[in-house]
C-alpha cells in the first residue's frame, strides 16, 4: 500500500518527455525502497490531476512500466509495485545491465570525464542507495 503521497515532479522545460519523467521517478523510488513490493501508485486518472498532464501520458508511462515487469494494473486501484523479476540467470542480468551502461558511459566520456571519475560518482551513487 502507498504510505503517503509521493512526491512526483514534471519539469516541463527539461527537455525528458513528461512519460520518461514519470517512469524514471517511479524507478528511482524503487531503486531507494521508497516504494516496496505491494505498495500502489496512483490511479492513471488521479497521477494526471495531481501532476496536472493528459492521462495519455500516465498512461504511456504506466503502460511501458508494466511491460517492462515493474508495475501491475489493479483495475480500479491504480498500479501496484511488482518485486524485482531475478528469474534470469546472473550473465544474462549482467549482460541486461552492459547494455543499459553503454549509453551512460558514450555520455560520460563525451562529458570529458575519465574512467576514475565515472566509477567514483557511480560509486557514490550505489552508497546513496
Amino acid at each position: 500500500m502507498q504510505r503517503s503521497p509521493l512526491p512526483f515532479e514534471i519539469h516541463t522545460d527539461s527537455g525528458v518527455p513528461i512519460y520518461r519523467q514519470i517512469m524514471e521517478q517511479v524507478c528511482t523510488m524503487i531503486a531507494s525502497r521508497r516504494l516496496t513490493p505491494g505498495d500502489l501508485l496512483p490511479s492513471i486518472r488521479q497521477m494526471a490531476a495531481g501532476l496536472q498532464v493528459n492521462m495519455m501520458t500516465v498512461s504511456k508511462a504506466y503502460t511501458r512500466l508494466e511491460a517492462d515487469g515493474v508495475l501491475q494494473r489493479v483495475r480500479g486501484r491504480g498500479m501496484r509495485v511488482l518485486a524485482p523479476a531475478s528469474k534470469a540467470s546472473l550473465a544474462s542480468r549482467k549482460k541486461e545491465l552492459k547494455e543499459l551502461s553503454r549509453p551512460l558511459i558514450t555520455r560520460a566520456q563525451q562529458l570529458g570525464l575519465s574512467n576514475s571519475q565515472i566509477l567514483e560518482i557511480l560509486e557514490s551513487m550505489l552508497k546513496e542507495q
